[in-house]
């Protein structure tokens, strides 16, 4: 159906990168382009891969020893995230050119509301959506697909249709073909908990849920559940949120290693993790009233441990005072650790932080003044200038051994005027430097 057509009440753009990571270290290195190309070399598993190696059935999260064993010329490189965010950056730049509306939903993923901007843009809508894939794959060198619909699900739904590099196309009338051909489980939003209650209940693809009656559905499923019935008869009720995410109900952060059963580098590899939760949670002007810690074995078993603080903070002296007891409690001594985790959680605005009842009153005021004299320092010198002595063990050593040590091109190669901590915005066509 046309889109231009009046039915069409919203008309929505999901773009999506194909094989996104793999497609930058394509993009950076002709040489490597129509080749099984694998990004996670640091961390021992596959973070992503080209197209060419998911041919050969290599998938995320498979461990290099078995790419190697199924693919032996399978390129295998550390992540460049920083590039990768660079691109990310000219994907979104050139989304705008044909609308302000849009939601930069992932890296490599965003939404675009185009209603109403085939008149002034002399497009038609299916003209503005490949005139975005096309001006992207020739500036960038990689590649996206795109679904339009009347609603964000079933834009996103479209984009994952048929990929790579493809343009999919879901009308209201349509609609009803794709999702009797989508399973439940596959739908945006619905995940595995969410769909094993619906086959209980016999609803097993996308048509069957939103075939159900409304009044079912608002019984029997939660707030979210109910937005996605409606979005997937056509009405947009989700909006394209332009605004930058300025505030987490947690913050997170992992960290692997080469195994290790050396007690102080786990517990500094740990406290490293809980400085890199702190500055973000600082960025963000939030504070933490609860810490949710987890050692992971090589052999992949995971302790975790938790501890509510007396006072929210995001300082990390503050939160060391319970890490030691709350590690000791889960740490086993003669064991191989391979990772280390932290939450942060039931967050609240750092203006409404108040002290614990017997902390002196200078004491809050000086931890602010401390850390708002190191986060200056790591503006200005690089992150983890200043950092608590116990993590210094992680800091010193390299978290891996050997070749997944091993640091992408562009953090080994500077420009003129460039640190090791500040770069400048551009991607490296690192052929052309040769």
């Amino acid at each position: 159906m046309n889109p231009e057509g009046t039915h069409w009440k919203r008309v929505i753009i999901h773009l999506d990168g194909d094989a996104f990571f793999a497609s930058c270290e394509q993009a950076m290195h002709p040489e490597y382009r129509g080749k099984p190309v694998i990004t996670g070399k640091e961390r021992g598993i596959v973070a992503a891969a080209s197209y060419e190696a998911k041919a050969l059935g290599i998938q995320r999260g498979v461990a290099l020893w078995d790419v190697k064993k199924i693919c032996p010329e399978a390129i295998i490189v550390p992540s460049d995230y920083e590039t990768y965010s660079l691109f990310s950056e000219r994907m979104f730049a050139i989304m705008r050119r044909y609308t302000s509306t849009i939601e930069e939903y992932g890296i490599d993923e965003g939404f675009a509301d185009i209603t109403g901007l085939a008149r002034p843009l002399g497009l038609s809508y299916i003209q503005i959506a490949q005139a975005m894939q096309t001006a992207i794959h020739r500036e960038l060198g990689i590649t996206v697909s795109v679904g339009m619909g009347p609603s964000k699900v079933l834009a996103k739904l479209g984009s994952k249709h048929k990929k790579p590099n493809s343009l999919t196309v879901i009308s209201p009338g349509e609609r009803i073909g794709y999702l009797a051909a989508t399973p439940v489980g596959k739908l945006w939003g619905v995940g595995p908990r969410t769909a094993a209650y619906c086959h209980t209940l016999h609803i097993e693809t996308a048509l069957d849920f939103a075939s159900q009656p409304l009044a079912l559905v608002t019984r029997r499923f939660t707030k979210p559940l109910v937005e996605l019935w409606h979005e997937l008869q056509g009405e947009s009720v989700l909006p394209v949120v332009t605004a930058i995410k300025n505030t987490y109900a947690s913050i997170s952060k992992t960290k692997t290693f080469t195994a290790s059963r050396c007690r102080e580098l786990v517990y500094a590899q740990l406290l490293k993790n809980v400085e890199n939760a702190c500055i973000k949670t600082r960025r963000y002007d939030l504070a933490s009233k609860k810490i949710i810690i987890f050692l992971k074995q090589n052999d992949f078993r995971t302790s975790a441990a938790e501890a509510s603080l007396t006072r929210a903070t995001a300082y990390p002296q503050d939160l060391a005072r319970v890490l030691h007891d709350l590690f000791d409690r889960i740490f086993i001594p003669g064991t191989d650790y391979r990772a280390t985790g932290i939450v942060l959680t039931d967050m609240v605005l750092s203006a409404d932080v108040q002290r614990a009842l017997f902390e002196p009153p200078v004491t809050l005021e000086r931890l602010h003044n401390v850390y708002e004299a190191v986060d200056e320092l790591a503006e200005k010198y690089g992150k983890h200038t200043v950092h608590l002595a116990g993590s210094e063990m992680a800091h010193r050593e390299p978290a891996h051994n050997s070749q997944r040590s091993e640091l992408p091109e562009r953090k080994r190669t500077r420009l003129r005027g460039e640190t090791t901590r500040k770069h400048l915005a551009i991607p490296l066509l690192l052929h052309e430097l040769r």
